[in-house]
């Protein structure tokens, strides 16, 4: 794992970063003395949110349209 000073890390961050997310991780340090390692984190899923309940909502057809004159009474107050 590659050490790299605080004032280059500051200078090739998106470098730095595009490599630790490529599996490169390295570790910041200050005057030879290492204050962080920086890894890529890892997905805790596969799956996106929606995909836990699938099918278990439905959107009415005439959802755009919902509520259209309760909305519509309200401004004419």
């Amino acid at each position: 794992m590659k050490t790299i000073n605080i004032h280059d890390a500051k200078t090739n961050l998106s470098r730095l970063v595009a490599a630790a997310v490529a599996g490169e991780p390295f570790v910041i340090a200050r005057a030879g003395k290492p204050l962080v390692k920086v890894e890529a984190i890892k997905p805790t899923s596969s799956h996106s949110r929606l995909d836990i309940l699938p099918g278990a909502f439905q959107v009415p057809d005439d959802f755009d349209r919902m509520g259209q004159g309760a909305i519509a009474d309200d401004f004419e107050r």
